[in-house]
């Protein structure tokens, strides 16, 4: 791997562990030639997905790009880090084992909106308000108004 603080070609593992959840590997690395230590992370990946947006325009799964929204939403809240890590793993082993190679994005963002209904009502709800792209203040009084309202009717 190259070093990405002087772009030397031959880096060396230092350390190589587990995550906590055992859903990748955690590699601390150094560059013999500057010094400069990083760490990766090494995932499996079952297969390649493509993601199928509204318009129709595919483009590759991207694992960061789940991870940073989330965060996002996450932002401030009190969920634990690894616990966001393990739900973030889940959504993309359930899509990746689904069988299918291309994801509609409604899917993924359903996904989303069911983990962090589970995780912070907060962060589903911030979530939601880009998702669905809400453009007032009654967005958010209507969304909350029918998930309370669907709450009530599931007790």
């Amino acid at each position: 791997m190259r070093c990405p603080f002087c772009g030397h070609s031959d880096t060396h593992v230092k350390d190589s562990r587990p995550t906590e959840d055992n859903s990748a590997i955690r590699r601390r690395r150094a560059c013999p030639d500057c010094g400069a230590r990083w760490t990766t992370f090494e995932r499996v990946q079952l297969r390649d997905l493509i993601v199928v947006k509204k318009n129709g325009q595919r483009t590759n799964f991207d694992r960061d790009k789940l991870e940073r929204s989330m965060r996002i939403a996450l932002r401030k809240r009190p969920v634990d880090s690894d616990r966001t890590d393990r739900v973030i793993s889940g959504i993309v082993r359930r899509l990746e084992s689904s069988g299918e190679s291309e994801i509609p994005s409604e899917a993924i963002g359903e996904a989303v909106m069911d983990a962090l209904a589970s995780l912070d009502s907060v962060a589903y709800v911030r979530f939601a308000s880009v998702y669905k792209n809400f453009r007032e203040a009654k967005d958010f009084e209507d969304f909350i108004g029918l998930e309370q309202l669907a709450t009530d009717t599931a007790k």
